[in-house]
């Protein structure tokens, strides 16, 4: 039984609980972080070094990073159809996983942290308007692919790149500001709605 190390409201801990409902894996989940068991204890150390969530326990095999995670859920579960073994397009696929654990993730971070987890050091106006200026400039990258594409992010058909850029689209969405309109990201964000796990785990009420 697949074991998962996080609480539900974690977006990275998300991706993770998308991804085996896609690939309709069983799996046991324990919460670790804010709130619940903490993650800078001994034994969660030697879990994960980072002291962050998730980490997965595959039989003997230890695994944290989320991506990493559902990239290796996709290869040992026969997730070829999300993550299919063609190194093109398996290329395409990491790629803009890749982008939205780094550049856009970064671009969001302190607007998100002051207008939605209201910390009290992330509260510059200006800091906030810089913040939400970059986020929509890399949405509007994201809405020229998605036009391109007229489906999913990498293609015609849905990836295992759609579950963490699925998840950053809630997130944009669930961050009250006056948002630019996208129009191409407001339809794939209604046609992840027919996917798997998407009500339990991406548009769940948990930004």
């Amino acid at each position: 039984m697949l074991n998962i190390l996080g609480k539900a409201s974690s977006i990275n801990v998300r991706k993770v609980l998308w991804a085996c409902a896609e690939l309709r894996i069983p799996f046991e989940r324990e919460d670790w972080g804010t709130g619940f068991r903490q993650t800078d204890t001994p034994e969660f150390l030697s879990l994960n070094p980072n002291g962050l969530v998730p980490v997965i326990k595959d039989g003997d095999f230890v695994l944290w990073e989320s991506n990493a995670i559902i990239r290796y859920l996709a290869s040992r579960y026969a997730g070829e159809a999300l993550y299919p073994t063609d190194p093109v397009k398996r290329a395409r696929i990491d790629q803009w996983m890749d982008w939205q654990a780094t550049d856009l993730n970064r671009s969001w971070s302190y607007a998100f942290l002051g207008l939605v987890r209201k910390s009290p050091t992330h509260q510059s106006p200006n800091e906030i308007s810089t913040s939400l200026a970059g986020w929509a400039r890399h949405m509007s990258i994201l809405e020229s692919q998605l036009d391109a594409t007229g489906a999913f992010v990498a293609g015609e058909h849905f990836s295992l790149a759609d579950i963490p850029i699925g998840l950053s689209v809630n997130r944009w969405f669930s961050t009250p500001f006056a948002h630019p309109r996208f129009t191409a990201v407001s339809d794939y964000f209604d046609r992840l709605a027919d996917r798997t796990g998407f009500a339990a785990y991406c548009k769940n009420g948990t930004p």
